[in-house]
């Protein structure tokens, strides 16, 4: 904050954390992202790190007092979200690895939360993931939405297991979105447009759409899938069960 407002780090300032109120000054240097740091070594976020082009063009894609928004819970622990839409979701945009206890830390500390995650910061993860996509038929075309074995893509793994969604962006039109519900080792991705990611989150929160209702949609309409073929897998294991029956009955009449 400088004089009260929000504004992008420029050469010569200074400025007021709007967490903790301590000194901040303006890194501009030509290797890494222009952002505000505090004075000396001082961090008042743990959760905080360095911001990269990557998180600054995600972040850039709404509105500036969107941005980097303090959030307090009942017990005074406080930390800063990247985007907080006018919905209600907090965006969390993950470019480094995330330790497991952190991310459920932050899961539990923010009650409508979404990770963006990098999905090309590691080489193999990318080529890991794609291939696995091509090796799995689409359980629905409309909307895209393949059934994954988790343990062929250390990304998907990593991210698995989680109650909320994760949607991982490969520098693609299409984000891949890792949907809440797990079964075992298997996960289910869900392709959905960038475009149409940015633009539900820029929507008001009078909008008849919103994201909620979207995502709604997407777990009624997965869960109505797996329902079905369930159905289909039960009845396929009593007709052959039902056929192993008379194949036996036959035999035995023969003897």
């Amino acid at each position: 904050m400088v004089n009260g407002e929000r504004i992008e780090a420029q050469p010569g300032l200074s400025g007021q954390c709007p967490s903790c109120g301590s000194l901040t000054i303006a890194k501009c240097g030509e290797l890494k992202v222009r952002h505000w740091a505090h004075k000396g070594n001082r961090k008042c976020d743990p959760w905080w790190e360095n911001e990269t082009e990557w998180h600054r063009t995600w972040k850039n894609c709404f509105p500036m007092d969107w941005q980097e928004i303090i959030h307090q819970d009942k017990n005074g622990e406080r930390h800063i979200a990247d985007v907080k839409t006018a919905q209600g979701w907090v965006l969390e945009f993950q470019h480094s690895f995330l330790k497991p206890e952190e991310r459920r830390a932050r899961n539990a500390f923010y009650e409508k939360l979404i990770w963006v995650v990098n999905g090309v910061r590691r080489m193999r993860d990318k080529t890991q993931f794609f291939k696995l996509l091509h090796e799995m038929n689409p359980i629905s075309t409309n909307p895209h939405i393949r059934k994954v074995y988790l343990d062929e893509c250390a990304l998907l793994k990593e991210w698995s297991g989680i109650h909320c969604p994760v949607f991982i962006d490969f520098e693609e039109d299409d984000l891949w979105c890792l949907m809440p519900t797990n079964q075992n080792m298997w996960g289910y991705v869900v392709a959905f447009p960038r475009h149409e990611f940015i633009a539900f989150h820029n929507k008001g929160a009078d909008q008849v759409q919103n994201f909620d209702d979207c995502l709604n949609k997407l777990n009624s309409f997965l869960n109505l899938i797996l329902k079905q073929r369930l159905i289909q897998q039960e009845r396929s294991a009593l007709q052959a069960s039902s056929f192993r029956r008379n194949f036996l009955r036959k035999q035995s009449f023969r003897l």
